[in-house]
């Protein structure tokens, strides 16, 4: 999965994958898990991004599972 203030953002804002422990997956019940501790996501300015999720068999086919805008607002409470 990544996240980039837009499509055509050459570089990731964040990155998550099982490789790097931002994304579990259980394959008895199907659920997968996404991951940021505070720390990295205090790493991302308030605004919006494009995210996308994909996943990749074991023969190497990629498949988009869900994609979109999120947004990232400042903390309020202090």
């Amino acid at each position: 999965m990544q996240i980039r203030t837009g499509y055509a953002t050459p570089s990731a804002a964040i990155e998550l994958s099982t490789s790097n422990g931002r994304i579990s997956l259980n394959a008895g019940t199907g659920v997968i898990t996404l991951s940021l501790s505070a720390t990295e996501t205090a790493t991302l300015e308030a605004g919006r991004y494009v995210y996308d999720l994909e996943m990749t068999s074991s023969g190497g086919e990629v498949t988009r599972l869900l994609g979109g805008m999120l947004i990232v607002s400042p903390e309020v409470t202090r």
